[in-house]
């Protein structure tokens, strides 16, 4: 029996212990690993948090959260049917303006290229290069070709070609960021800075502060002078004199909103909203010269786009994330809404691939839409693929 139980003693000694027995010190260890693979790190970054400079303000809370307008008539699929105008030899055709004479399109290119585009047979010509970034177009009195340069600022190009400088500040502060421009039959040419602040490669930090640094102005040809008529702005954008030249709409993208601005009348100098509660970020809009305003949507908004706006310590976690990584942001369900003169939603047409259209007017039976991002402009026929109402 004695031997018996000095073999099971031999056996138990053999067993392989387990690793906290081997190494009991483990034991003492394991909050200390823990510590050092989850407090640390955390505590490291609020201390970032802390020390960023970034400082974003809460948006005005009530212009958010609504929901959206909506048009009866609608077509959701927007993609099926369309035609690509121009495809690659057009870079990132922002704006559309139509001169209905020569049945041309002008548009000015991420490359920095003003092109013009002939309907008849959708070939493409290079008219003058900003080496900048152009943005808004629109078609002066005189043949020439105003533009709103990202970089450079409010531009003329001459029936001749030649780029002149016409302004890039205003009250002793310089454009950043030069985005929408339209005419008055007057000849008065009004436009946006969307951000003093930041410019065009940069924008995303303008939506992230969520600080008011848009201006709407005007500019004369005559004086040469130019005049800040609203500032405050959420992000400055697309601009559209009415037809009736007593009044102009501005788009004030991050509130999805659009404001009129009286220039004639009794209301001179008033501003009261057109359209709010937009079902996406506004970017140009356009008057079609035929009774309707159409306005381009970026991307439609979504509870991940809602949340960015509303809580401003997301938004400073995203500003510093930016520094070190490139974010993805949200681009999707873009697409094009036609208004009637007061206001009222009339038609709507996008698609949930469609991503940054930037601008869309009606011309003939069709629509043609601008975009930051496609090497092309966006056609569909209207007759073909029409908006239908909805139940």
């Amino acid at each position: 029996m004695a031997e018996s139980t000095s073999d099971e003693s031999v056996l138990q000694a053999q067993v392989p212990k387990t690793k906290a027995a081997r190494h009991p010190t483990n034991r003492r260890l394991w909050p200390l690993t823990l510590l050092l693979s989850t407090v640390v790190p955390v505590l490291a970054a609020l201390l970032v948090y802390q020390l960023d400079s970034f400082d974003p303000a809460p948006f005005p809370i009530h212009e958010l959260g609504q929901t959206p307008i909506s048009a009866s008539l609608r077509n959701d699929h927007m993609l099926q049917g369309a035609e690509f105008v121009g495809a690659g030899k057009l870079v990132g055709p922002e704006d559309i303006a139509y001169d209905s004479e020569s049945h041309l399109i002008f548009t000015g290119c991420e490359d920095g290229w003003i092109k013009r585009v002939r309907l008849n047979d959708s070939t493409v010509e290079s008219v003058v290069n900003t080496n900048g970034r152009p943005l808004g177009v629109a078609l002066g009195l005189n043949n020439e070709i105003i533009v709103a340069d990202a970089y450079k600022g409010l531009l003329n190009i001459s029936r001749d070609g030649e780029v002149e400088l016409l302004t890039d500040e205003a009250d002793g502060l310089k454009f950043k960021f030069t985005d929408g421009v339209d005419i008055a039959d007057n000849g008065m040419i009004y436009f946006t800075d969307a951000s003093y602040k930041y410019e065009f490669h940069s924008h995303w930090l303008d939506v992230l502060e969520g600080k008011p640094h848009g201006r709407f102005m005007s500019f004369d040809p005559i004086t040469r002078k130019t005049k800040v008529l609203v500032s405050h702005i959420y992000f400055a954008n697309g601009v559209a004199v009415s037809p009736t030249q007593d009044s102009v709409i501005f788009c004030e993208s991050i509130l999805r909103r659009c404001r009129k601005y009286y220039i004639q009348g009794s209301k001179e100098g008033q501003v009261e909203n057109f359209v709010d509660n937009l079902p996406g970020f506004p970017d140009n809009i356009k008057y079609d010269r035929d009774g309707h305003y159409w306005i381009g949507f970026g991307s439609g908004i979504s509870a991940t786009s809602e949340l960015i706006l509303k809580y401003s310590f997301i938004r400073k976690v995203l500003a510093i994330m930016d520094k070190y990584f490139t974010l993805p942001q949200i681009r999707e369900n873009a697409g094009v809404m036609a208004f009637d003169l007061e206001g009222k939603p009339v038609a709507y047409y996008h698609d949930h691939k469609l991503t940054m259209i930037a601008s869309g007017m009606k011309i003939g039976n069709r629509i043609y839409c601008g975009s930051i991002e496609y090497p092309h402009i966006i056609s569909l026929n209207l007759d073909q693929h029409p908006a239908r109402a909805t139940l």
